[in-house]
Formats: C-alpha cells, sequence, structure tokens
C-alpha cells in the first residue's frame, strides 16, 4: 500500500470495536480521509493522545485506491488544541467548522482550504470571551469561499450588474448572493442585508477578521450562513453540529 505523509487534523472520531477508532481527517494532500487507527484505545497505544478532536499534526496513511476506509499508521501530534473542549463557546464553535469541512469538502488535495481551516479553528481558539462566535463565522465563510461557493456581493446574483454603494441589499440563498432592484422581486425568498452586514460578509469571505455590535448580529449571521448551507447542500441531512452551536450559545446566554 502506497503510504501518504500529509498535515493533517482530526474532525470526527468515534470508537470501533474494543481497541479501535475509525476518524475523519483534513488533509492537506488528499482532503476528507476516512481512517481506521488500529489500538489506538489501548493504554500504549503508539498514538498517545493525537487523536483527540481538533488536534493537528503529520498523519501516515496507507493507502488503497477505491477503498472508503483508509488505514492510519501513526499520527505525530504537533497542534493539540484541547483549550477548545474547556470552553463550550470554542467547543460548539470549532465543531461547527469541522462540520462544514466533512459535508462540503472532498477527497482531493486543495492546499488554500486547508490553510482556510487552520486558521479558522486557530482564531476560534485564540478568541477573547464572548468573540467566539465572529471568528467561527468569519473562518466559516472563508471556508465556503475556498470551496467555491461564496455568495454574490458586489454583483447581482441573477443578471451580474454590479449592485454599487447601496444602504441595503436584497439577498437570496436559491440565487446566490445579492440582487439589483429589478432582479429582486423575480426571486423567491429574499431577505433584507443592510450595508455593514455586507461589509462584514467581504472580509470574512477574504479571510480578514471582522467583529458583530451586539448578539442580535451575531444571532442574525448564523442565521444567514445555517440557511446558505442547508441551500447547497444536497443530501437533506441536518446540520447537527451547527444546530447545537446556534442552539447552545443564545440558551447560554
Amino acid at each position: 500500500m502506497p503510504l501518504l505523509v500529509t498535515d493533517a487534523v482530526v474532525l470526527h472520531a468515534f470508537d470501533y470495536l474494543e481497541t479501535s477508532r475509525i476518524l475523519r481527517l483534513a488533509t492537506r494532500e488528499a482532503g476528507v480521509q476516512s481512517v481506521i487507527a488500529r489500538g489506538a484505545r489501548r493504554s500504549r497505544s503508539r498514538y498517545g493522545s493525537a487523536l483527540d478532536l481538533f488536534a493537528g499534526g503529520i498523519a501516515e496513511i496507507h493507502t488503497k485506491a477505491g477503498r472508503e476506509l483508509q488505514t492510519l499508521a501513526s499520527f505525530d501530534v504537533t497542534h493539540p488544541r484541547t483549550h477548545l473542549a474547556l470552553d463550550l463557546d470554542r467547543f460548539t464553535a470549532a465543531s461547527a467548522i469541522s462540520e462544514l469541512m466533512l459535508r462540503f469538502a472532498r477527497d482531493d488535495a486543495h492546499d488554500a482550504l486547508f490553510d482556510a481551516l487552520i486558521a479558522a479553528l486557530e482564531r476560534v481558539g485564540d478568541a477573547a470571551p464572548g468573540q467566539a462566535t465572529d471568528a467561527a463565522l468569519a473562518g466559516a465563510w472563508h471556508l465556503v469561499a475556498e470551496l467555491g461557493f461564496a455568495p454574490a456581493l458586489d454583483q447581482c446574483a441573477s443578471c451580474h450588474a454590479q449592485l454599487g454603494d447601496v444602504e441595503a441589499v436584497r439577498f437570496s440563498h436559491p440565487a446566490g448572493g445579492g440582487l439589483c432592484e429589478r432582479c429582486a422581486p423575480l426571486v423567491r425568498a429574499t431577505r433584507t442585508l443592510p450595508a455593514d452586514a455586507i461589509a462584514v460578509l467581504r472580509h470574512w469571505i477574504a479571510g480578514q477578521p471582522g467583529t458583530l455590535d451586539g448578539d442580535g448580529a451575531r444571532r442574525a449571521h448564523q442565521r444567514l450562513l445555517r440557511e446558505f448551507l442547508q441551500e447547497h447542500l444536497t443530501d437533506g441531512r441536518p446540520l447537527r453540529a451547527f444546530d447545537v452551536w446556534e442552539r447552545e450559545h443564545w440558551g447560554a446566554a
């Protein structure tokens, strides 16, 4: 079997049989991969603490073409990110980021996407108290952009006319972004986004930080992101980690 050596992040993990674990990894060289870590639950496992959620490092994976479950040979952890599990806001935010990768990323190399994932997790981990949601929203929209389906904000998503500097834009999830005054009445399910919301979205899509003014704005942006992601999902399954992130954040407020 060819041996793949690659940067990797643990997105999801669950126990398998008595001693093993199955992981979903985001990798730089091969996109999202499912692997089995044999013996990972033994007290003297060669993996050590490397298989914790959100941990990053160097993975060695035995691969075989056409196989859905590859074999993890080793995982040398360099960024454990254990602090993400110590705070509910950070943990649920990071889980939502991981779910986005699991549901939309493919099994091919994408350096910029992997870098965007690392940046998102680091920003969530470094966020000041109360700012984890802003960091996760920024990271999620940057991932959406690298995945190739960022919303149109500067041009009409329908006719491609320039939107220009306006006080508000009609936004449609099915259309894929902002709409001009001529197209907005012809498209179903639109909502109005004020200029400040459009401005912060532009920053986030470009991979730049941006903060929101108050919990009302955070709630609105979480809802906007969830609805946009659901519009682009094709399998009909709910975004469970995203729902927990949204619900737990406001339940604790």
